[in-house]
């Protein structure tokens, strides 16, 4: 077996991680299918990652990672904010839409960690990593459209992350396709509300 970086390898492992979970559950994935899902030794899970918890929350970031790029990407600045929000929503819906099941990971995920006595703080690190995700999203944004915020970032980016995080279980449990349109729709006008009138515009 040919050696890798020490990164590339926890990111190899990190996927096959997320991949084991998603099939299997979280508490019955092990270190050693997660070496059999990546086709590695159980002694390199070992070496990369010294314990499960910090294992655990590769797999939370990683997945992060998964939709975030593609967010920021669509949220290059149209000529109206209610259009690149609605841009930016639908980049991360069409990633829950293809990939439903890392998604229903993420919950489980956090009930994983609250209930797994010394993982209690993965559940929390995860929400904060949400909520960090959109506080940077609007930071991004504000200087390059000239928005006026009428709350605080940190109160939007919280408000986004448990806004996101809802619809995104509503979806997994009903499913019906065609109504997410129109919830998108208002998502995006309920959100450009937040900014203040005569701003929206691009200079």
């Amino acid at each position: 077996m040919a050696r890798r970086p020490s990164a590339e390898r926890r990111q190899q492992l990190t996927e096959a991680a997320i991949r084991a979970m998603a099939r299997d559950g979280v508490a019955r994935t092990t270190t050693r299918s997660i070496a059999a899902e990546a086709g590695v030794s159980l002694s390199v899970v070992h070496y990369c990652f010294d314990s499960k918890q910090a294992l655990i929350e590769s797999v939370i970031t990683t997945i992060t990672d998964h939709y975030v790029g593609l967010v920021k990407d669509a949220l290059r600045p149209r000529d109206t904010l209610q259009e690149t929000v609605r841009a930016g929503l639908q980049a991360y819906w069409d990633h829950v839409r293809a990939h439903p099941d890392e998604h229903m990971l993420t919950y489980e995920l956090t009930q994983y960690a609250l209930r797994q006595p010394g993982f209690e703080h993965l559940a929390r690190r995860q929400h904060e990593l949400y909520r960090d995700v959109f506080a940077e999203l609007i930071e991004d944004l504000r200087p390059v459209m000239g928005l006026e915020l009428r709350v605080p970032v940190p109160v939007l980016a919280r408000y986004l992350a448990a806004m996101t995080d809802g619809l995104t279980l509503n979806y997994l449990v009903l499913g019906e396709e065609e109504a997410w349109a129109g919830v998108l729709d208002t998502v995006t006008a309920h959100i450009a509300a937040l900014v203040e009138p005569g701003v929206t515009q691009r200079s």
